[in-house]
């Protein structure tokens, strides 16, 4: 017998991991729905209902060719069927358990209440608030410690909201006072500073029980370009050139230099730290140009294209000024091409790892957008930050420097990098090659949620982590902030042709490639 405020009833052969009820309305439930039931032994009980099924014995296959025909059938004995698994209840110890003995038909199914759902999938009540669960009101928090000390991804196809997801991160991390660096390959992030002003999303926002807000004295926007390029920017940023080692220069170089290339680079170094205690690149190609080696003219070409570049100084952006309690340091990459982005990333990053270890600057987090050009699957391409950013994944814990990496092309990431990742934020996917990297990443990812994957909706992404009981599905809140513009980084130059400083720029960057791509004198 159905009890008051029931929704439906348990029915035929059950089990304790899962079980079928009869739905009685069937606007009462759907998909994805949180239900309760009352256990002999272990109390009420979470569950959620996994699929739910319409049948008629009267719509058989003579009674519909018969509604074919213009027979009306007015009883149709509709049967409404849900399937429901089995997530557990809470001991007195706080451990989640699920029943060792069977439900029994004929018990009675209820909605789930806010309270329950969240103590029993372990949804925190602070933290980092990333949204709702879909289907219900009830808060997702993220441990802020936890998240930045065990890295994070957000994996989505393009268009399904990864970089706005991330900006709600960003802004739940800058309200916890979490130092952050941002890798921003398309400028999409400067627009943090100001306040959300979109009328349609400032009217969700009471859902979510927010308000806009910028957060401008927090972020602060640096440009590897000149200001002039990226008006948009705060300050320039500019990598050390003072008392380089071989190694240095080498891997900011994205060609590989020869063993005999190497040999005069290194006895470059020697004679330059003799004649200065402070020596620069510009007394690196002077030792080299006295070298008698027939070798040295491929050297001289690879750094004379690399101090063209400008992104060398002898006045560097340093890592405690990127690094400040409660700000965002974005590295605004627009107008920068792809390859000196890579040795721009490269260099940051072990200058970031290095300075933590020392203790020099706070515990911090990383952010990489577009992570699958800086950190990339062997076989797809190179990149100078690959190993870092590697080295990251595996010790950073250690150090306390979280990773968060951002992409739309999973498979296209280093495997060792996103396993690392203890927190999954996953939006819509579809690419089998995507979707078969993220299943190698995440434990028990079953083929039932690659499918919910394929068909989550824009803004509602599968969270993963340790901390959840399991994977559920979130609505991502309204961002506070302004969503920035996703639109594709020019070439230096490109769009600016008309100005001397740009067309200077453009012309150190050419001259860097053809000289270093293009094997001139090696």
């Amino acid at each position: 017998m159905m009890a008051r405020n029931s929704i439906g009833v348990v029915f035929g052969e059950t089990g304790s991991l899962e079980f079928k009820f009869a739905v009685a309305d069937s606007q009462a439930v759907k998909r994805s729905d949180y239900v309760k039931v009352w256990h002999e032994s272990d109390g009420w009980v979470l569950a959620q209902i996994v699929s739910i099924t319409k049948s008629s014995d009267a719509y058989s296959l003579n009674g519909a060719i018969s509604a074919t025909d213009g027979a009306k059938i007015y009883d149709t004995d509709e049967k409404i069927v849900a399937k429901a698994n089995v997530i557990g209840s809470r001991d007195r110890q706080g451990l989640l358990r699920s029943p060792k003995t069977p439900f029994s038909p004929g018990d009675n199914v209820y909605e789930a209440d806010k309270e329950m759902i969240g103590s029993v999938l372990g949804i925190g009540h602070d933290g980092a608030y990333i949204g709702l669960l879909e289907g219900c009101d009830v808060a997702v928090y993220l441990d802020v410690d936890k998240l930045v000390r065990t890295h994070c991804s957000i994996l989505a196809r393009t268009g399904s909201g990864k970089s706005y997801t991330t900006g709600v991160i960003i802004e739940e991390l800058l309200e916890h006072d979490v130092p952050l660096l941002i890798i921003d390959p398309h400028g999409e992030y400067v627009s943090l500073k100001y306040l959300n002003s979109d009328r349609k999303q400032q009217s969700l926002m009471a859902r979510f029980g927010i308000n806009p807000r910028g957060y401008g004295s927090q972020v602060t926007v640096y440009t590897p370009a000149s200001l002039t390029l990226n008006p948009d920017a705060d300050k320039v940023f500019r990598l050390d050139e003072i008392n380089l080692s071989a190694m240095d220069l080498a891997q900011m170089l994205p060609g590989d230099l020869t063993n005999t290339q190497m040999g005069v680079l290194y006895q470059a170094i020697n004679k330059a730290k003799d004649k200065k205690e402070l020596y620069t690149i510009d007394d690196i190609i002077g030792a080299i140009a006295n070298s008698k080696s027939g070798a040295k003219w491929g050297v001289i070409s690879a750094l004379e294209a690399l101090r063209e570049t400008a992104i060398l100084s002898s006045n560097p952006t340093t890592i405690d000024e990127l690094i400040q309690k409660g700000s965002a340091s974005v590295i605004d990459m627009k107008g920068v091409v792809p390859e000196l982005q890579g040795i721009i990333v490269a260099r940051l990053c072990m200058d970031l790892f290095e300075e933590r270890k020392r203790g020099k600057i706070p515990p911090a987090m990383l952010i990489v957008e577009e992570a699958h050009r800086f950190c990339p699957e062997r076989g797809y391409s190179k990149a100078a930050s690959t190993d870092i950013l590697r080295t990251i994944a595996s010790e950073g814990r250690k150090f306390g420097l979280g990773l968060l990496v951002v992409s739309q092309r999973p498979a296209r990431i280093d495997k060792n990098v996103l396993s690392q990742c203890n927190t999954q934020i996953i939006m819509k996917v579809t690419n089998p090659n995507d979707l078969r990297a993220i299943g190698k990443s995440i434990e028990g990812f079953s083929s039932e949620l690659e499918e919910e994957v394929k068909r989550l909706p824009p803004g509602v992404a599968l969270l993963v982590n340790n901390d959840i009981e399991r994977p559920v599905l979130v609505d991502i809140r309204v961002r506070k902030s302004q969503h920035g513009s996703s639109e594709s980084p020019g070439i230096i130059g490109a769009t600016h042709r008309g100005s001397t400083c740009d067309t200077e720029k453009k012309s150190a960057n050419d001259t860097f490639f053809r000289k270093v791509f293009g094997g001139e004198n090696r």
